[in-house]
């Protein structure tokens, strides 16, 4: 009965907290609900009338809804770049934000999930996708390993979060041996899902662009950039806006390690683009296609080069530690990641993957109204949940939402 009470309070304190906030925070829920409703009608649309009405094709197969899953898995990913020096190493600093980070992988999962969902021509067929429920052809399916992986990723986060905030509330300190063996999992996941989404993509041997044994370990130097610059702009948020501390060095550390990680990211990409120049075979029409474009099709080329420059923009105010200190060049840093990571893994990795065809027929991509509509209120939705679970985590954190506060409903008190 004990344990009823205190859930019973829980979940009313929850509802409480989420419940209130000033006019930005509802302005930012208004905003979100506008384009997740917006996303609903487009998709309605698609459902009835077919993926005719988006820009897919059979020439480009993959598009928009494919580039968001793939970089939305290096974000999920990402959160192992808290873990690893937060338990691995014991550093108290970073300790404080990783269930931020495991929250921010909840979230990302959730958005993947979706985005497969909306591209799927028949969705009354998703549940095949969801073990044990579906018939995934495992182990043959690289798919299957995809899924099961990300849905093992998830529930490791979902419960680590749970269990650490559910107990915090209850006043008690979490269980070390279910906590630590769980966030010890996560690091071999963390890396699983993205090598396995990378196993997607290069195993196509009649892709060229895509086929290269590098691809993985490409996808896992960008998500360990991606991530935490995401959660870099969110921690900083929730210093201004709330009684939440976060030190110094850690927000440093992390710039650092994202660095680090930008760096064999463009080498990676440099080491790839060499191969494709200096061999010139026939498969250099790919790499062509994306960085110089073929004849008079050049749209892409302004794309791989903005993406470019970002991304060795980002690297230069990450590596010099004076720049890493200074708020205003830390977040053109962390923009600039993310803005040049999304470019890479969306139109930089599906679309020259697939052009030209194999007939050498050039189709020109873009995404439609109705793909880019879906699209945000996906990303809307997964805002949406992040924010909603920061407004109950946040005050656990802080000691203001606690099962023994008394006054408040759920024991949510004044100042959370």
């Amino acid at each position: 009965m004990n344990f009823l009470r205190l859930f019973a309070r829980f979940v009313r304190g929850s509802v409480f907290l989420v419940l209130r906030g000033n006019s930005a925070y509802w302005a930012w829920i208004a905003v979100l609900l506008a384009l997740i409703a917006s996303g609903g009608i487009a998709y309605a649309r698609q459902v009835t009338e077919g993926l005719g009405i988006t820009a897919m094709r059979d020439q480009v197969s993959w598009g928009f809804y494919i580039g968001n899953f793939t970089f939305l898995v290096g974000v999920a990913a990402a959160a192992v770049v808290l873990v690893i020096p937060a338990y691995v190493y014991e550093w108290k600093p970073i300790r404080e934000i990783v269930i931020y980070g495991e929250l921010l992988a909840v979230s990302a999962i959730i958005m993947c999930l979706l985005f497969v969902l909306v591209d799927i021509g028949r969705p009354d067929r998703f549940w095949h996708l969801l073990p044990p429920a579906g018939h995934l052809n495992f182990p043959y399916s690289i798919l299957a390993w995809d899924v099961l992986v990300l849905n093992i990723y998830f529930v490791i986060n979902f419960v680590v979060v749970t269990h650490i905030l559910y107990r915090a509330f209850s006043g008690q300190h979490y269980n070390p041996r279910i906590v630590v063996p769980m966030v010890l999992l996560s690091i071999p996941m963390a890396v699983g899902i993205h090598t396995v989404t990378a196993f997607l993509f290069n195993g196509l041997a009649a892709r060229p662009y895509w086929n290269s044994s590098i691809l993985a370990p490409q996808f896992l130097a960008s998500a360990f950039c991606s991530g935490p610059a995401i959660l870099l702009i969110v921690v900083q948020l929730l210093r201004r806006f709330s009684r939440f501390e976060i030190q110094d060095a850690a927000i440093s550390k992390i710039a650092e390690l994202m660095a680090y990680a930008m760096f064999l990211n463009l080498f990676l990409h440099g080491a790839e683009a060499f191969k494709e120049f200096y061999s010139n075979t026939e498969h250099v029409l790919y790499t062509r296609y994306w960085f110089l474009g073929l004849g008079d099709h050049r749209t892409l080329v302004p794309y791989a080069w903005t993406a470019v420059g970002l991304n060795v923009l980002a690297f230069v105010l990450f590596i010099v530690p004076g720049a890493r200190r200074n708020w205003i060049s830390l977040n053109i840093g962390c923009v600039a990641t993310y803005a040049g990571c999304y470019i890479d893994k969306g139109m930089g990795l599906i679309i020259p993957g697939l052009t030209p065809d194999a007939l050498g027929e050039i189709y020109v991509y873009y995404p439609t109204m109705t793909e880019l509509r879906v699209a945000a209120g996906i990303f809307a939705l997964g805002f949406l949940l992040f924010t909603l679970m920061l407004k109950v985590a946040v005050p656990i954190t802080l000691g203001e939402f606690h099962g023994g506060t008394a006054g408040q409903p759920g024991g949510a008190s004044q100042h959370a």
